[in-house]
């Protein structure tokens, strides 16, 4: 698979298969922040299967864009592969530059749905999937932050 390698205007200047990337070139990414009318936020227990922070807690949604996609696509693909959810209509939210184990864009979008909605996760990339209350969710990330994928603190800030 390849994916698109951008330049700090995150404009696309190649591709490369994700195995051939070199830490320092940067990628793009996507994340999806699922609420429902309470207020409530759906997160994903990444797989133990994961090379990359298995176990622990992230979005809805995640994905690396790859050749032939935009954000917007790639993050309604990656919630239908992911938690079953189809007909997503994302809202573009934040777009964020970081540095992590890895350089990359992440392009954040927001949805809103029933908090009975019949998700059904994908097992090779999601553990378990669950709704947070914002008081279990920040009471978590300050006794607990090892349970989140590096960065979510400041992820969880954009949106409180």
């Amino acid at each position: 698979m390849k994916i698109p390698i951008v330049n700090e205007q995150d404009e696309i200047i190649g591709y490369k298969e994700r195995e051939g990337k070199n830490p320092k070139d940067i990628s793009r990414i996507t994340g999806l922040w699922l609420k429902d009318r309470e207020g409530n936020v759906l997160l994903a227990q990444r797989s133990f299967r994961k090379k990359k922070s298995p176990g622990l807690w992230g979005p809805s949604a995640a994905g690396t864009v790859e050749e032939g996609e935009t954000y917007e696509s790639n993050i309604i693909k990656e919630a239908e592969e992911e938690i079953g959810l189809i007909g997503l209509k994302p809202i573009a939210g934040p777009k964020i530059r970081a540095s992590a184990s890895h350089e990359f864009f992440g392009q954040w979008f927001i949805a809103s749905i029933d908090h009975d909605y019949p998700f059904k996760k994908q097992d090779e990339e999601v553990e378990s999937i669950k709704w947070f209350t914002k008081n279990e969710l920040e009471k978590l990330l300050k006794e607990q932050p090892e349970m989140f994928v590096s960065g979510f603190k400041k992820y969880y800030d954009l949106f409180k």
